[in-house]
């Protein structure tokens, strides 16, 4: 065994997948772009009379001539089949995922799934938020009440405390909420939520879920009743990831990062909900499908057997979502679940945030391999690598073409072809607002805001493959992100209460609630959290009287009726399960 950047125990394979991984990327990027530019002068026809400039010494020849028709015809038709060709194979892979009957390869895949759930009721769903925090005492008096007057309140919440040297246990108790504090934890946040949900997740049933949500981020008011009704009517459904999008403020490069989210979660919602990451600033997950991720840990998925995270990966939502996926999880991110996060308020901090996404998802890449589950991720760092090729490649050209020439030379393909991407980078950032479409419109600042990222990923692939450490910095804001217009975008859409959503729910008393044996602990006076009614299931041995399960049900009560599931069998209690 061998001892990785991060001080975690690996084998020299990992190692060494791990900080090769970006070189091998990198170099795959290489060669296709090498490829293309062979092509691309094998094809284009000689100028007979090329204009030409000098920098300096070096001699510039261009022509203002743009591709044929036939080339661009052909161009198009090659990028249009590739996106097509990415497209089916993902397709074809997910269905193959979802159908799957193999409960070794795949214990998570919706067939599996409703196989071993057909005539069981497990009870209506219930949610429990964990909440892990670390120095937090200035955004929870914001984000928990925010949390727990939801239009479908949480059944409880818990704050996992990591050693925090605030104040952050004391007021996260006095807003009622639940604490558990991370004992002689050294593995961050990861580590901390590992060993909550060791405590929790032998109490819980199949239809209780586990929310994980960031102390910063503020749910929009349907999230969680969108979430329950969701869990309620597939029982299929695995996990459940927010789309997010930036708090206002920080300028410029707050905008910059609003849109860059706002991309994504259109994303997300023209793949009809299809989750490329379950992000941690909000994800819902069955316990189900957190308990198999701690049964394969070690085996058929990377990480320590009975850890829920991975400890030594630096991005554990990402990796999580990979584990998924790799067990067969069927996995969504509807557009009624929307979050507001944070976003980083100086450059110096966005590139140390991003630093450690970027180095974050190389490695996990490289800890999987490539698999039917991994194929997508893979396609986008290779993506993000030519990417980084490419652009070097136009701002070397355009600086090299501005310094040859002593008077503005006008290019009509590559301005014909600039506008197509300002109205692409207008319309993916519409529902952002008048100020997105006026900074996509202008491109220049975008432009800037891309080679930053590049260079992130260049510098990405530089450390991982020296095998030096990513820090992580926490920006702890004055206050949380608030939701409304101003935050999340007006067509961001707002899924409407089912009709069989339960009405509002009563005021519990106090004495009800699951509440941690932790010594001189005051209990708050709580009134808005709900509390099942139905009688606790008997508590497993060893596990405190604190996370007591708060979901009995394994025989349908009176009145509900039958239903039929996905393969027609009668199923109890279908419309709450």
């Amino acid at each position: 065994m061998l001892r990785d950047q991060r001080g975690t125990s690996a084998t020299r394979r990992e190692v060494i997948a791990r900080r090769g991984i970006g070189l091998v990327i990198v170099a795959v990027a290489a060669l296709v772009a090498l490829v293309v530019w062979i092509g691309v002068s094998l094809a284009v026809p000689v100028v007979p009379n090329p204009r030409q400039g000098t920098v300096g010494s070096l001699r510039v020849v261009f022509d203002t001539y743009g591709p044929s028709v036939a080339q661009i015809l052909v161009a198009t038709g090659g990028i249009l089949a590739l996106a097509a060709g990415v497209t089916f194979v993902e397709s074809k892979i997910a269905t193959r995922y979802r159908r799957s009957d193999d409960e070794d390869a795949t214990p998570l895949s919706p067939r599996v799934v409703m196989g071993h759930t057909r005539g069981v009721y497990a009870g209506p769903v219930t949610i429990t938020v964990l909440v892990p925090a670390h120095n937090e005492e200035s955004v929870l008096p914001v984000s928990l009440p925010a949390l727990m007057s939801q239009s479908r309140p949480p059944d409880r919440v818990i704050v996992v405390a990591d050693n925090c040297t605030d104040r952050t246990v004391e007021v996260a108790r006095n807003l009622g909420a639940w604490v558990v504090e991370s004992v002689g934890n050294t593995k961050k946040k990861a580590g901390a939520l590992n060993q909550a949900l060791k405590m929790l997740l032998p109490t819980l049933g199949d239809n209780d879920t586990i929310m994980v949500a960031d102390a910063d981020t503020a749910l929009d008011d349907g999230f969680l009743a969108e979430a329950e009704r969701r869990f309620t009517v597939d029982r299929g459904l695995m996990a459940i990831g927010g789309l997010f999008y930036g708090e206002e403020g920080h300028g410029l490069l707050g905008l910059f990062q609003r849109n860059e989210y706002t991309r994504y979660s259109r994303d997300v919602k023209r793949r009809r909900g299809q989750v490329f990451v379950l992000t941690g600033t909000a994800s819902v997950f069955r316990s189900r499908a957190l308990r198999t991720v701690a049964e394969h840990r070690g085996t058929t998925i990377p990480g320590v057997a009975g850890d829920v995270y991975d400890t030594s990966a630096l991005t554990e939502d990402n990796e999580l979502t990979i584990a998924l996926k790799s067990l067969g999880a069927l996995m969504i991110s509807p557009s009624g679940c929307t979050v507001v996060t944070e976003l980083m308020p100086a450059w110096k901090n966005l590139w140390v945030q991003r630093l450690r996404w970027q180095r974050g998802a190389l490695e996990n890449v490289g800890a999987y391999g490539l698999t039917r589950a991994t194929l997508r991720y893979w396609a986008q760092q290779l993506g993000l690598a030519y990417g980084v090729v490419a652009l070097t490649a136009y701002v070397t050209a355009a600086l090299l073409l501005a310094l040859a020439v002593d008077r503005w030379v006008w290019l009509p393909f590559w301005l014909a072809l600039g506008q197509v991407f300002v109205v692409e980078r207008v319309v993916t950032v519409w529902a952002g607002g008048v100020r997105a479409r006026v900074v996509a419109a202008v491109l220049l600042p975008e432009l800037v805001y891309a080679f930053f990222l590049n260079m992130v990923f260049v510098r990405a692939v530089w450390d991982i493959s020296a095998g030096r450490e990513a820090e992580w910095k926490h920006v702890v804001p004055k206050t949380a992100p608030t939701v409304g217009p101003a935050a999340v975008p007006a067509t961001v859409a707002r899924v409407p209460q089912p009709r069989s959503a339960p009405a509002a729910r009563p005021v519990p008393t106090q004495t009800a609630m699951p509440i941690p044996t932790q010594p001189a602990m005051p209990v708050p006076t709580q009134t808005a959290m709900p509390v099942p009614t139905q009688t606790p299931r008997p508590r497993p041995v060893g596990v405190p009287a604190s996370l007591q399960p708060v979901v009995p049900h394994r025989v349908p009560p009176a009145g509900v009726p039958h239903q039929r599931d996905r393969a027609g069998a009668p199923q109890p209690g279908r419309s709450r399960s």
